[in-house]
């Protein structure tokens, strides 16, 4: 198991042209939503290692609107650790999941959309036949997207979240299946650029020298473990505390590779986003809400102490008490305490006290991408 590096270390971000961002699944048939207009509608799935989920969405202003979301723990990962194989049970929930997509998709009368597959189907043998079939079967079709374009676009979807004043910005997005960092400089930047000059990194190159105005990506590294795998790693050891701390443990290690894991520097103007259910579920717990309110999460500050409170009360709770436990829910429950671990040994590492929380992530990057590509995003300069 080796983490994934880019070509190009110590690299800046220029625009020299952009991606297509366009995917191609059948045309919708069905009637159009009751007073909704497709053309202006743009769709985004992202079927990770655990989970497939889905935004419609249509741009206003600088930003966009949801119509439609969907969200299914569809497990699509599960003995592939063992197997390297997508398994029987674990795709044809996927399937069912898809299908729904589907319908949604042709309920909106939605043409324009990109639908991809991340590690899971990076890492099975069969993936490509499970794509094929799943084209056949719900006429959706699937990218699966390198590492480096799934990190890039979890930065993009961030791009509100960074501060004017940030020179330095690592973004961190915990999966499934791997964990995916970015740490980017911007002091190259004027500070009232610095949003969108992020927003612009889904149609850039990463190229060896920096380039004045432009994001300048230190580093980036795609680790295979997220809260699906690396509880697998360690799912035979059966004292909850030791298990937690040997999972933060083994993460850590393997982060030797990441350039700035050794430095130990304090950085002037140092800003960490964090995105992924789990610190999303972090952040809903330390707010104690009832009920889950994204408005309340998205853009939210915590400092390490707050984070490591929560993760000590998880702690506490034990595997029982974690079930009951309505702030954590059902579908995450048995994996809170490998992304936990996750958290855990980010924040020992780097020179921070504070974590801004980003409930957004590869769904949110892909619809600014096609939104920006087309020029339907109203983007102050």
């Amino acid at each position: 198991m080796t983490p994934e590096r880019p070509a190009g270390a110590d690299a800046s971000l220029t625009d020299f042209g952009a991606q297509a961002v366009t995917a191609h699944p059948k045309p919708a048939k069905a009637p159009r939503h009751p007073g909704s207009d497709a053309s202006q509608l743009y769709a985004a799935l992202d079927l990770g290692t655990n989970s497939c989920r889905m935004l419609i969405a249509r741009p206003v202003g600088g930003h966009f609107e949801v119509v439609d979301s969907f969200s299914k723990a569809v497990e699509l990962g599960t003995g592939l650790k063992t197997s390297g194989l997508l398994s029987h049970r674990p795709m044809q929930r996927t399937l069912q999941a898809l299908r729904i997509c589907r319908s949604k998709l042709e309920h909106h009368g939605v043409r324009k959309m990109r639908l991809v597959a991340t590690e899971a189907c990076r890492r099975a043998r069969n993936s490509r036949d499970f794509i094929r079939r799943a084209h056949r079967e719900t006429g959706l079709q699937l990218d699966i997207i390198t590492a480096e374009e799934e990190a890039r676009l979890a930065v993009v979807s961030c791009a509100s979240l960074v501060a004017p004043e940030t020179e330095q910005l690592l973004v961190i997005d915990i999966g499934g299946g791997s964990t995916e960092l970015v740490w980017i400089d911007l002091a190259n930047v004027a500070p009232e650029k610095r949003r969108n000059a992020i927003m612009s990194m889904h149609r850039g190159k990463f190229m060896r020298a920096p380039a004045a105005g432009h994001p300048h990506v230190v580093d980036w590294i795609s680790v295979p473990l997220g809260v699906a795998t690396l509880k697998d790693y360690f799912r035979e050891v059966d004292d909850d505390a030791a298990r937690f701390a040997l999972m933060s443990w083994y993460f850590e290690e393997q982060l030797e590779a990441f350039a700035p894991y050794k430095d130990a520097t304090p950085h002037r103007a140092f800003q960490v986003i964090g995105t992924s259910g789990t610190i999303t579920t972090v952040a809903a717990s330390y707010l104690r809400l009832k009920r889950y309110d994204r408005n309340k999460v998205d853009g939210l500050v915590m400092n390490s102490e707050q984070v490591d409170s929560v993760i000590r009360e998880y702690l506490a709770l034990g595997p029982i008490g974690r079930r009951q436990d309505p702030r954590i829910g059902r579908d995450r429950h048995t994996q809170i305490m490998s992304g936990a671990a996750i958290l855990t040994a980010l924040m020992r590492v780097w020179p921070t006290e504070r974590m801004s929380v980003a409930d957004r992530g590869l769904r949110e990057g892909l619809l600014f991408a096609q939104m920006s590509g087309d020029g339907a995003l109203d983007l102050k300069p």
